[in-house]
């Protein structure tokens, strides 16, 4: 049995947003057809949506989407995807080699959303195309001023104006994979005259600059702050995509995920900070996590080995136990740092390593990521409490020094609750963990618990078993004197509700 102690003090570090429980869908693989879309599917509304694919993405708690891309926003031309589907082209998608039909375009997207209850996140190409066909793009979905463009929208059924708030500018524009990739003197002129365009077509619009496809690119660091000195007064957010998978059996390593996460962020907002007080600027840019999960990329057969086809079968990763986990510590790494990530999008929502699967004729089901994605943005609450954790360290492959247990708690916005999630880092020990409230939680009770992990990690869900997973609760639990006990099964993610 090992120890963690923590104490929980009545001071919010930081303020819980929404949009940190966003999601992604790309057309890439069958994300959108046969994910999203597919009018021959038995669950298809009117509309052509699945309808079990909502209501599960609904169950999830998704607040924002990303659309189109990815990827292949870069060759993308959004004209492909609006008015009659008959005239609508067929195209190559150079980017994931698939044919894409365009029977799913921009308005089906923003009446999908519309009836998911979400805001969309709008992906510009900014790899083939440039400045003036942003501008025009807004200028169709977001005004009415009787222009071309608006009055098209109209022709192609939508009276009103889609209002859309956040906007991309382009995607991992510094990729070499990337169609139109640049460097990041070239990306920040693009992205800094983009973004005066866009804002006089749209002055309510958000902003969101490429970031580092990854921490390990060899560009990182360099090119954020390159981007920045030059788009800073522009742009009001800067990405950051990462993807963590297992190497081989270093299961501490792969539980490190979540303190990689943390460092990747603390190392952009440095970068930022340092620009705006170079810059001798009041304004802090804060961060836009829109990529982001475990993904088994040594898996993946390469795009160079892929033929054009339709939809096809792409990364359709089965998740196992142990992946929720680490699943639910990113969901923790993103709630403790909310303070300076305004926005987070889990890549991507069906199929595509996605916490929702499906097959054509059978109900969608919920993969085992789905879980700590469903819990999490149903009672994470409103704000994060600064807190202080004793815990053992040890160091593993890929960190240095990692903490045995990670601990985050937040608050209700009428204090009526609080929720402690809990990462056990330990492969083969219990934790018996102690959190002291003080007189913050002393007149509460537990009213609930979750846990993934501690036994039978590579167990999954699938078509033949959809319940074979799900949270399980916590056995060794208590709650009094506003002190709280439990022990921690080995490589397990959980989470306890107090309420008044």
């Amino acid at each position: 049995m090992k120890n963690a102690r923590v104490e929980v003090k009545n001071a919010p570090k930081a303020i819980v947003s929404k949009e940190l429980f966003g999601s992604f869908v790309e057309h890439m693989g069958r994300c959108v057809y046969g994910g999203i879309y597919d009018p021959s599917d038995p669950a298809a509304d009117s509309d052509g949506f699945r309808t079990d694919v909502l209501e599960l993405a609904k169950e999830m708690g998704v607040s924002v989407v990303r659309y189109p891309g990815g990827n292949f926003v870069s060759g993308y031309n959004w004209e492909d995807g609006v008015g009659p589907k008959a005239d609508r082209p067929k195209r190559l998608d150079l980017a994931w080699r698939s044919i894409e039909s365009n029977q799913f375009g921009l308005n089906e997207f923003m009446s999908w959303i519309e009836k998911l209850g979400a805001e969309p996140i709008m992906a510009m190409n900014l790899g083939t195309r440039g400045v003036l066909e942003a501008a025009q793009l807004v200028e169709y979905v977001n005004t009415d001023h009787g222009t071309t463009l608006s009055e098209l929208r109209k022709s192609h059924g939508v009276e009103e104006p889609h209002n859309v708030k956040y906007w991309c500018l382009g995607n991992e524009m510094d990729g070499p994979w990337q169609i139109g990739h640049k460097n990041a003197s070239d990306y920040g002129k693009l992205a800094k005259e983009t973004a005066k365009a866009v804002r006089l077509v749209d002055p309510e619009v958000t902003l969101v600059a490429c970031g580092s496809s990854f921490e390990e690119m060899p560009t990182f660091g360099e090119w954020e702050q390159t981007v920045l000195q030059m788009c800073h007064d522009e742009v009001d957010l800067i990405s950051l995509h990462a993807y963590y998978e297992k190497y081989g059996d270093d299961t501490l390593s792969f539980l490190a995920s979540s303190a990689r996460m943390d460092r990747f962020i603390n190392r952009v907002v440095d970068i930022a900070d340092q620009v705006s007080e170079e810059k001798r600027s009041d304004k802090k840019i804060n961060l836009a996590f829109d990529e982001w999960n475990v993904w088994y990329q040594e898996k993946f057969e390469g795009v160079n080995n892929l033929e054009f086809r339709q939809a096809p079968r792409l990364i359709e990763d089965e998740y196992t136990v142990e992946d929720a986990v680490v699943v639910g510590s990113l969901l923790m790494t993103l709630l403790k740092n909310s303070n300076r990530v305004s926005m987070a999008c889990q890549a991507q929502l069906v199929n595509i390593i996605g916490p929702i699967r499906t097959e054509p004729g059978v109900p969608a089901w919920r993969q085992t990521t789905f879980f700590p994605f469903a819990l999490t943005s149903r009672v994470a609450g409103y704000e994060v409490l600064d807190i202080s954790v004793q815990t053992e360290t040890q160091d593993c492959k890929l960190f240095q020094n990692l903490p045995m247990v990670d601990i985050v708690v937040t608050r209700s916005p009428d204090a009526k609750s609080v929720v402690i999630f809990s990462l056990n880092r330990q492969l083969e020990f219990e934790t018996d963990l102690t959190i002291n409230f003080g007189d913050l939680a002393t007149d509460m009770r537990i009213a609930s618990s979750h846990i993934l992990g501690g036994s039978d990690l590579a167990a999954t869900n699938s078509k033949d078993k959809p319940e074979n997973v799900r949270p399980g609760t916590l056995e060794k639990i208590s709650f009094a004197g506003g002190q709280l006990r439990a022990s921690l099964p080995p490589v397990s993610w959980s989470v306890i509700e107090l309420a008044v």
